[in-house]
């Protein structure tokens, strides 16, 4: 594919990093001077210090000749322009655009969905934005995904019955130093060990590999499972019905619609054991912002705003927050929300979750005890590649640090997997098929050996980041 990305931060950066890794042709365009040479020393690509906003820039980068164009600039009206004005001219290339304005992205989503009929072919989408990417709200979506299920993980969803679920093996566990062929032995109902993490290396599982205390796991099951699973790996779900929210900004503000309803209803009533685990009853809201306290205070009547430092530590055992059962840091700065994680936990909070840059940092911030960090950046990239790789595929998520891909997609006819058993098409270590949803069937099922992948099926398997050939089997492209 050829891809013109304009916006050279981190995230440009990344998504253009990714891109280059499964040969993509990027040209990566911004006009900051600085911004470009730093990029030039991180990537092998095509790069125009140029303002991206004009048409002879776009053309001469090869607008003509792409299959897709991404803006990624700091200002949302130079993203949504941009697209606009390239769409005029070239209607059928596919347009993606980082909009962080929420009432801009919230309308337009809101047009495209009124309007459905009219967009799916009689008129090109709202802007010519084929795909709007909203970061905060994807960030606030995770932070309370993490929240319904305890804290615990960070969680991907597929369907309604399963999830994904990263644990760390405890010692002294069910699961510690035990064959990992030997794991069903332990349980009563399926799940599948996704990704093995041991001594920070990544792999796809062996059924002789043994695993260890330490070793962080993915395991997909069904949703109900989950609070059975937990024990066989040391962990558990502790009710969370005091939590500490610090930031009052775009995300931690989504964040807080969540949780709180104007009924005084949590959004979150199921964290496992429902007996055990009663509705929340405190919220309290932190931001050092004068202002941003005060409409968080207009905004969340029936939540306890406090504008001050939550470094404070007089603050904090005045208003015993020391004593709550979750932290959420969902401050815009990255590196202050891992260390007041650990602060707080150090204080004697139970739990944290933090929004940070991207997934290295992720690993760093468990290292310092923080239970669900949540990288922001990876997000983002994930997003925009789920519609970079065509129509069947519907989604991608990065796990274990980014060294695996969730891969939701549509088989097509032309794959040459249709019509096989799975037996016959595994390839151990290279990729795993966790689950399909049958043409007609409401929900996924776990696969066994002798399953039929037909045209139509919708699959997720789990490959290495960047590995095309797979993706391209499955997808029907080669």
């Amino acid at each position: 594919m050829n891809i013109v990305i304009i916006g050279a931060g981190f995230t440009g950066v990344q998504l253009a990093k990714r891109l280059i890794n499964e040969q993509n042709n990027v040209v990566l365009i911004d006009n900051d001077e600085d911004t470009i040479r730093h990029a030039g020393n991180l990537l092998d690509c095509r790069l125009i210090q140029a303002d991206g906003n004009n048409l002879k820039t776009l053309e001469d980068a090869g607008i003509a000749k792409a299959d897709a164009l991404v803006t990624l600039t700091e200002d949302d009206e130079i993203n949504m322009i941009t697209c606009s004005m390239v769409d005029s001219v070239y209607p059928d290339l596919l347009k993606i655009a980082r909009v962080r304005n929420y009432s801009y992205y919230m309308n337009t989503n809101e047009a495209t969905r009124k309007h459905a009929e009219t967009f799916s072919g009689k008129h090109r989408p709202p802007y010519g934005i084929d795909f709007m990417i909203n970061p905060d709200i994807e960030a606030a979506d995770a932070i309370v995904k993490a929240v319904e299920h305890g804290a615990v993980s960070d969680i991907v969803t597929f369907g309604t019955k399963f999830e994904l679920i990263a644990l760390q093996v405890s010692k002294g566990s069910a699961f510690d130093s035990v064959a990992l062929k030997d794991l069903r032995k332990l349980a009563d109902f399926k799940f599948i060990i996704v990704f093995v993490e041991s001594g920070g290396n990544p792999a796809l599982p062996f059924g002789d590999s043994i695993l260890k205390a330490g070793d962080r796991i993915g395991i997909l099951t069904e949703t109900g499972n989950i609070a059975r699973l937990l024990p066989l790996c040391g962990a558990k779900a502790d009710a969370l019905r005091n939590i500490i929210l610090v930031g009052a900004g775009r995300i931690g503000t989504q964040v807080a619609e969540h949780l709180i309803e104007k009924n005084k209803t949590p959004f979150y009533k199921k964290i496992f054991d429902s007996a055990a685990n009663k509705n929340m009853n405190n919220l309290v809201i932190v931001d050092s912002n004068k202002e941003r306290s005060k409409e968080a205070c207009d905004l969340f009547p029936n939540a306890k705003v406090l504008c001050g430092d939550i470094t404070d530590e007089n603050m904090v055992k005045e208003e015993g927050l020391d004593k709550f059962d979750l932290l959420i840091a969902a401050t815009h700065n990255h590196e202050m929300n891992m260390i007041i994680s650990a602060y707080m936990e150090s204080l004697g909070v139970e739990k944290a979750i933090a929004l940070v840059a991207q997934s290295q940092f992720a690993d760093i911030a468990r290292k310092l005890g923080v239970e669900v960090p949540i990288p922001l950046r990876d997000t983002i990239v994930d997003s925009i590649m789920s519609h970079l790789h065509g129509k069947n595929v519907t989604g991608i998520h990065t796990v274990a640090n980014g060294a695996f891909e969730l891969v939701e997609c549509d088989l097509p006819s032309s794959s040459k997997f249709s019509g096989k058993a799975l037996k016959d098409i595994a390839k151990a270590g290279e990729y795993l098929l966790l689950l399909i949803k049958k043409v007609g069937a409401e929900d996924y099922e776990i696969p066994g050996g002798n399953t039929i992948l037909n045209a139509g099926d919708h699959l997720v398997l789990i490959e290495k980041t960047g590995n095309k050939k797979v993706l391209e089997r499955f997808s029907g492209t080669a």
